[in-house]
């Protein structure tokens, strides 16, 4: 519930200020990469893996290194080799650098929640290394 609830208002914040800006202004992008090294985990359980961002290829684009574990917590995402970073802040994990696999928002505190797909819920937490 809390995962919609911020979808919802960062959905807002994020319009009001490309309105109020017409796409022009200043970046609404959070800074949230203060670690490369994260640890993810599946709806909750004590279950993890570790996920690191590697060195940038281009402009919000780096190299993706995850563990082979990783696949318990949600079976396909081994196959991820890219860290894609929006202007709005959310992160992609994709094969090709373009086609997401797993897409997360911004949580609270220094990580991330997935919204697509749906399930399962995954959520990445910096380890501050």
């Amino acid at each position: 519930m809390k995962l919609v609830a911020g979808l919802i208002v960062s959905a807002a914040l994020f319009g009001g200020a490309h309105v109020l800006y017409d796409g022009q202004g200043p970046s609404t992008a959070v800074e949230t990469v203060s670690s490369s090294t994260y640890r993810l985990t599946a709806n909750g359980d004590e279950a993890a893996c570790a996920v690191q961002r590697g060195a940038a290829v281009s402009d919000g684009l780096s190299r993706l290194k995850i563990a082979p574990d990783c696949r318990q917590l949600m079976p396909g995402i081994e196959r991820a080799k890219f860290w894609r970073e929006q202007a709005d802040g959310s992160v992609a994990f994709s094969a090709d650098g373009v086609d997401p696999i797993v897409t997360f928002s911004v949580a609270d505190g220094d990580g991330y929640e997935s919204y697509a797909p749906r399930l399962p819920l995954l959520s990445l937490a910096s380890t501050g290394r």
